[in-house]
């Protein structure tokens, strides 16, 4: 098979798929090496060793300890021309693994139960080839980043240079999906992933004996109806149009079955594409409090935190994925347009820099009982999926860096 993309010279996909594939073992011992040592954010210092020790072992140049933990690769092209950066996390979750396979964490509480192992050996992989094959022109940057589950390592290594000397043109970067079947590709132009903002809100009443309620100000019953309230921001106050979310997750109060609580904690999140929602729902939601402990006499505490911006997607490199991802997968239906999420990433900090895409390569195998949701302690992937994200990323260095 051969292809070609506009501007760019001829490649012949073939000897690329074989190459690749041939790595598959390799990937997947990476894998599960990373997968069996998991370390949480900003702590990834023997992922962050094991990524060093095989770049170095193929010649790569790379720059370890930015933000902490985080690694660039740098592999020049044959010429001077476009630099292109690939970005891929390495952190793991604070959860106990239930899966019993042999490669299982060996970290009492801690766990690759997002598919992070996954993404590090992908573009380990695709560092490997790349060394071997530089492009034609220009310069591909790997990026290794940290705590990506929190509290976000994107922003520390844009603010360490990761995308200058020199600037970077375009980033990409991808995420093993059990919410699609394997070999589904997920990629689209614009409003990709959503805004992730986190609130806390303390209650303050008058507390009590369960039995004389006029002496007091339930804290309780002043939440309960901010929560309900609460709802109605997305059915009332938005576009309906305009998708977004809000869920208190946490409600803690009270000590005693006959103790009306003098003070009660919610706290939740709030999703989002359209980055002009952020302003109008946290406005809102304060409102909200507000005049509900207004009406009952109480009084209120509230933390407000944007986490990560939306993901949003430049549409020329969607598209470059796009045409890459369906030589890849030799299957059109295969790619899916159209498809959102509310979950979020921090990848939208590097977004917001240079243009880019992120997008979604689904892992999920029912037949292997490979289908757990992300964050479940049974989270396991399709490993097969691996060789295909590190042939998507080559076919856009090789298209990309002409």
């Amino acid at each position: 098979m051969v292809s070609t993309f506009p501007g760019s010279a001829t490649l012949d996909l073939s000897q690329v798929r074989l190459e690749i594939r041939a790595m598959q073992e390799q990937l997947v011992q990476w894998r599960r090496n990373l997968h069996q040592r998991p370390e949480l954010g900003f702590q990834e210092h023997l992922t962050a060793a094991f990524v060093s020790e095989k770049l170095q072992s193929w010649g790569v140049k790379h720059v370890p300890g930015v933000a902490g933990t985080g690694i660039v690769a740098t592999i020049e092209g044959k010429k001077p021309g476009p630099v292109l950066a690939i970005r891929a996390d390495m952190d793991a979750l604070p959860i106990h693994e239930q899966n019993e396979v042999p490669y299982r964490s060996q970290h009492q509480g801690l766990m690759h139960a997002c598919g992070h192992d996954g993404h590090t050996a992908i573009a380990l992989g695709t560092a490997k080839y790349l060394a071997a094959h530089p492009p034609a022109a220009g310069v591909v940057k790997i990026i290794f980043q940290p705590a990506e589950e929190g509290p976000g390592g994107a922003k520390p290594m844009i603010e360490a240079g990761v995308l200058e000397n020199p600037a970077t043109d375009a980033i990409i970067g991808l995420h093993l999906w059990n919410n699609l079947p394997l070999g589904t590709v997920a990629v689209r132009s614009g409003p990709f992933m959503a805004a992730s903002d986190f609130f806390k809100c303390t209650i303050f009443g008058k507390g009590g004996h369960g039995a004389i309620p006029h002496q007091t100000i339930d804290s309780i019953l002043v939440a309960a109806q901010a929560v309900q309230a609460l709802q109605t921001i997305v059915s009332r106050n938005l576009d309906p149009l305009d998708t977004a979310v809000v869920t208190v997750g946490e409600l803690h109060a009270g000590t005693a079955k006959n103790v009306i609580a003098h003070k009660a904690e919610l706290s939740g999140t709030v999703r989002y594409f359209k980055p002009e929602l952020n302003l109008q729902i946290r406005q809102r939601l304060e409102q909200i409090i507000a005049g509900v402990c207004q009406a009952h006499g109480a009084t209120y505490e509230l933390d407000y935190l944007n986490v990560y911006p939306p993901v949003i997607n430049d549409q020329a490199i969607a598209t470059l994925i796009r045409s890459c991802a369906v030589e890849v997968v030799e299957t059109p239906s295969n790619i899916l347009l159209e498809y959102q999420t509310m979950g979020s990433e921090d990848m939208s900090f590097f977004l917001q820099e240079v243009p880019g895409c992120y997008f979604f390569l689904g892992s999920a195998n029912p037949s292997k009982n490979l289908a757990y949701p992300h964050h479940h302690p049974r989270f396991d992937f399709d490993e097969s999926i691996l060789s295909m994200g590190v042939e998507i990323f080559v076919r856009c260095t090789e298209k990309f860096c002409q």
